[in-house]
C-alpha cells in the first residue's frame, strides 16, 4: 500500500469517527455499565429463550422430527436472539470506534 493510500485511510478514518460521533452521541445517553446492564440482561433472556426452546424441543420429541409449529417457534426465538445480539454488537463498535460519550468508573 502507499504511502498516499495510508493517508487516505487515516483521514478516512478520522472523519467516519467524526461524523458518527456527530450523529450517534448526541442521540444516545452517556453510556455507563448501569445503564448497559439491562442491555445484557435482554440478550442473556433472549439467548435463555432460544436454548430452552431448543431443549424442550429435543426432550419432547420422542425420536420424531419437530413439527412445523415447534420449528416455527425456535425460529422466532432464535431471529429475535440474533437481531439483539446484532444490535449490542454494533453498540460495541460504537464504543470500541469512540462514537460515544462513556463514563468508566463503576460508581454511576
Amino acid at each position: 500500500m502507499t504511502i498516499d493510500s495510508n493517508r487516505l485511510l487515516l483521514e478516512f478514518e478520522k472523519l467516519r469517527r467524526e461524523i458518527n460521533h456527530n450523529v450517534l452521541s448526541p442521540a444516545l445517553p452517556e453510556l455507563s455499565l448501569t445503564n448497559l446492564q439491562p442491555l445484557i440482561t435482554l440478550v442473556a433472556g433472549a439467548r435463555r429463550d432460544y436454548l430452552t426452546c431448543l431443549l424442550d424441543l429435543a426432550e419432547h420429541s420422542k425420536g420424531q422430527p419437530p413439527s412445523a409449529e415447534q420449528i416455527s417457534q425456535l425460529k422466532a426465538r432464535r431471529e429475535t436472539f440474533d437481531e439483539l445480539v446484532s444490535a449490542a454488537n454494533a453498540l460495541e463498535t460504537a464504543i470500541q470506534r469512540d462514537y460515544l460519550k462513556v463514563r468508566v468508573n463503576r460508581r454511576d
